[in-house]
């Protein structure tokens, strides 16, 4: 287990000058910032403890694209910690290629209780995702985020990782608040205003919300 010191506070002055200050959430990513996909899969046991179970992978860049000498200082700065740095010149599309997966994997694994390997098992629940995944597809060609890979060849690849539980489960599991508008309703929304057809995951949507509403993972609709 790796042990550091952290000095905490809610003064940004009080801890002096940072060589880089990391912002960790999951909604817009501000233009004047650098986006990151993280590639690792990681569970809190406990607060202030964090289990490593596997990956190490980040894909850094600008968030309005192109290419900069501080996304590649970052990267340095990254690598030299030890992570395997990717620098993107298009990292929009990187989040985007990720979220298509998270799309479908962690609402389902959190209405079911199932590790991926049991989802991806089932023909009936995988052929479901995989609709839901073209849809995400084809709103991902309004935006610039054009993905060519089959739902299928994704499966394979995700398939690899085994029994692995997706952190909305583990969100779930825990008692904590899903995900799941940064997941699944902000890609339903992009549907309705790009006038893209989304059945599938309007489905999802409406049984994953349901789903957290009725165990107090997710807030009631507001009258």
């Amino acid at each position: 287990m790796l042990q550091a010191p952290a000095r905490v506070s809610d003064t940004a002055a009080e801890l002096s000058r940072q060589d880089l200050v990391i912002v960790a959430l999951k909604g817009p990513v501000l233009p004047q910032l650098a986006g990151c996909v993280v590639h690792a899969s990681a569970s809190r046991g406990a607060p202030g403890i964090v289990n490593h179970v596997m990956g190490q992978g980040l894909i850094l860049g600008e968030a309005a694209g192109g290419e900069s000498a501080r996304a590649t200082r970052v990267g340095a700065l990254l690598s030299g910690a030890g992570f395997d740095v990717t620098v993107s010149p298009n990292v929009r599309y990187d989040i985007w290629f990720k979220l298509w997966g998270n799309l479908t994997m962690n609402p389902v694994s959190a209405i079911t209780g199932a590790t991926i390997d049991r989802l991806l098992a089932d023909p009936l629940v995988r052929e479901f995702c995989s609709s839901a995944m073209r849809e995400a597809a084809a709103i991902g060609r309004h935006i610039g985020c054009d993905i060519t890979q089959d739902p299928e060849d994704r499966h394979a690849v995700t398939a690899r990782l085994g029994a692995f539980k997706t952190s909305m489960l583990q969100d779930a599991e825990a008692g904590r608040d899903i995900e799941l508008d940064s997941i699944v309703t902000a890609v339903h929304e992009m549907g309705q205003r790009l006038n893209v057809p989304t059945p599938h995951i309007n489905a999802l949507l409406g049984l994953a919300r349901l789903f957290g509403r009725t165990h107090h993972r997710y807030p009631e609709a507001q009258p």
